[in-house]
C-alpha cells in the first residue's frame, strides 16, 4: 500500500499547490483594483489514523486565507467623492435591481466594500467602480441632527439652498474717546450738532430712539460723526442691500451723577444719502444710544445688543436686526487716528444657492459647498466594522456580506478615519507574489517527481512476475 498511498499524496500534493497558484495569478490579476483583499492560500495536512508507531507523514489539503483586515496604500485621486478608509471598517453599499432616477430600486440589502472610488451618476447617487451605490444617513440642514437611523443609499442632487434673511450683525470695533471729525478738526468740539438730527420729525432730539438726519441736515450730521464700517444684509428673499453705519459722539456722559459714565453715542443707519430735501430721511439712529464706563467698556445697554431700525435701503426692507457686540465687543479707548477701528463686521444672512461641490471629512460627513458661500453637511456616511472580517463572504467587484463566522456588523467608524480624495489600491504586493509562484512551482515539479518514481517501483514489482 505504501506506493499507492504516495501517488494519492503526491496527486493532493499537485491538487493543493495548483489551488495556491489559482489564488496567486488572481492575486497578480487584481493587483491594480481598488479595494482589493488578495487572498492567501493555507495548507493543513491530513493524516490516516493509525497506531501510534506506525503514523505516516499524509497527504495535504489546501484552502483560502483572507486578509480582508489588511489595508492596502492610499491613493490621492482629487476627486472629491472618493473615499479611503484609514483604519478598521467598510462602506455599508446596495446594489441597483431596476428603474431609474427617483424610482430606483434598490435590492434593500447591505453590503460591505473597501473600494471607495465613489462618484456622482446621472440621477445624483454615489456608485463606486464596481457599481455598488454607497449608503449612509441624511442630515436635516436645519437642526443638523440625522435623519432615520437604518442606512439608506444616499442621493445629493443639485437643488437650490433657500435664502435667509439677516437677523443678527456681529460688531466689533474701537470708538475713540475723541472722534477726528470735521468740525473737530476745525477747532470744534467732538460732539454731535444736535440740531442736525430730528426726533419725530420735528424737534432736534439726539437721545430720542430711531431719530432721523433728514436731507437738508446731512451736511451738518457728516461733519459730527465718523464712520462706522458697512456690511452687506439679505432679506428673506435673499436680496442683498448695504448697511452704512455712523457713530457720532453725543457727549461725555454724566461723571457727577454716575462716575461710571465717560461717553454717550448714537449710531446712525445710512437709509438715503443721496436725499437733500427737509421730508427726506438720510440716516435712522438706532434704537438706543451708547454708553461707556471709565475703562472704557460699554455699560449701555447692558446686553450688549444694539437694535437696528427698521427702514428700506434702495428698495429692501431691513428690520429685525440686532447689532451683537458679546458685551465686550465695542469698547471707547483713546486712538490718535480719532477713526473708528473695527475689527470684524459679520452677519448671518445669504442669499440663495447652488450646490457646488461635494466633499467628505475625516469623521465621514458629506459637506456640501455652495455658490452662495454656505458649507453644509447633507450626509453621514455609513462604515460597518466587523469581529471577524477575515470571514465575510466575498462577492463580485470587491464586494463582501455577513455570514454567521464575521458576526454581525457594528456601524460606526470607531477609531477610523476617512480621507476625502482619496481611493485605498489593493494589498497585492506582486514581488511576494512571484516569490510564492516560484515556490509554489516547485512544489508542483517535485510532486510529479514522486509521482514519477512511485511508477517506476510499480514497474519493477511488475517485472518481478516476467
Amino acid at each position: 500500500m505504501g506506493v499507492f498511498s504516495a501517488l494519492t499524496t503526491a496527486v493532493s500534493g499537485m491538487t493543493a499547490q495548483s489551488y495556491a497558484l489559482e489564488n496567486i495569478s488572481g492575486n497578480i490579476a487584481n493587483s491594480r483594483t481598488a479595494g482589493y483583499k488578495r487572498v492567501d492560500t493555507a495548507f493543513a495536512d491530513l493524516v490516516p489514523d493509525a497506531a501510534l508507531n506506525r503514523q505516516v507523514a499524509g497527504s495535504v489539503a489546501a484552502f483560502s486565507q483572507a486578509t480582508n483586515s489588511i489595508q492596502g496604500d492610499l491613493n490621492p485621486t482629487r476627486i472629491d467623492t472618493n473615499i479611503a478608509i484609514n483604519g478598521d471598517g467598510f462602506f455599508v453599499v446596495d446594489q441597483r435591481q431596476s428603474g431609474v432616477g427617483a424610482n430606483t430600486q434598490f435590492s434593500n440589502s447591505n453590503l460591505y466594500t473597501r473600494r471607495g472610488d465613489f462618484d456622482f451618476d446621472a440621477n445624483g447617487y454615489l456608485v463606486n467602480g464596481a457599481g455598488y451605490y454607497l449608503k449612509g444617513l441624511k442630515i436635516d440642514q436645519v437642526t443638523g441632527q440625522l435623519v432615520g437611523t437604518q442606512p439608506d443609499v444616499l442621493r445629493i442632487t443639485k437643488e437650490q439652498f433657500p435664502a435667509k434673511a439677516t437677523s443678527s450683525i456681529e460688531y466689533r470695533a474701537n470708538i475713540p474717546a475723541v472722534p477726528a471729525t470735521t468740525q473737530k478738526s476745525q477747532g470744534g468740539t467732538e460732539f454731535l450738532n444736535p440740531a442736525s438730527v430730528t426726533a419725530a420729525g420735528a424737534a432736534p432730539n439726539p437721545y430720542a430712539a430711531n431719530a432721523a438726519v433728514m436731507g437738508n441736515n446731512i451736511s451738518s450730521f457728516l461733519a459730527t460723526s465718523i464712520p462706522g464700517g458697512s456690511v452687506t444684509v439679505y432679506d428673506e428673499l435673499g436680496k442683498a442691500t448695504s448697511v452704512e453705519m455712523r457713530w457720532a459722539k453725543i457727549d461725555n456722559g454724566n461723571p457727577a451723577a454716575n462716575p461710571a459714565t465717560s461717553g454717550t453715542w448714537g449710531l446712525f443707519v445710512a437709509q438715503d444719502t443721496s436725499a437733500t430735501a427737509a421730508g427726506d430721511v438720510a440716516y435712522v439712529q438706532a434704537g438706543q444710544t451708547v454708553s461707556f464706563g471709565s475703562t472704557g467698556q460699554m455699560v449701555s445697554p447692558a446686553s450688549g445688543d444694539i437694535t437696528l431700525p427698521t427702514m428700506t435701503i434702495n428698495g429692501t426692507t431691513i428690520t429685525g436686526i440686532n447689532l451683537t457686540t458679546g458685551g465686550n465687543g465695542v469698547t471707547q479707548n483713546g486712538d490718535v487716528s480719532g477713526q473708528i477701528d473695527a475689527r470684524s463686521i459679520r452677519q448671518d444672512g445669504y442669499t440663495a444657492g447652488t450646490l457646488d461641490r461635494v466633499s467628505v471629512s475625516a469623521e465621514g460627513a458629506v459637506i456640501g459647498t455652495f455658490s452662495n458661500g454656505q458649507v453644509v453637511a447633507l450626509a453621514q456616511v455609513s462604515v460597518a466594522r466587523f469581529n471577524a472580517d477575515n470571514s465575510l463572504k466575498r462577492l463580485d467587484g470587491g464586494a463582501f456580506e455577513e455570514t454567521i463566522e464575521s458576526g454581525p456588523p457594528i456601524i460606526g467608524l470607531g477609531t477610523s478615519q476617512m480621507v476625502g480624495g482619496s481611493v485605498e489600491q489593493s494589498n497585492t504586493d506582486i514581488a511576494d507574489e512571484f516569490s510564492k509562484m516560484i515556490v509554489t512551482q516547485q512544489a508542483y515539479s517535485a510532486n510529479t517527481k514522486v509521482i514519477t518514481t512511485a511508477q517506476e517501483m510499480l514497474t519493477a514489482v511488475f517485472n518481478i512476475i516476467r
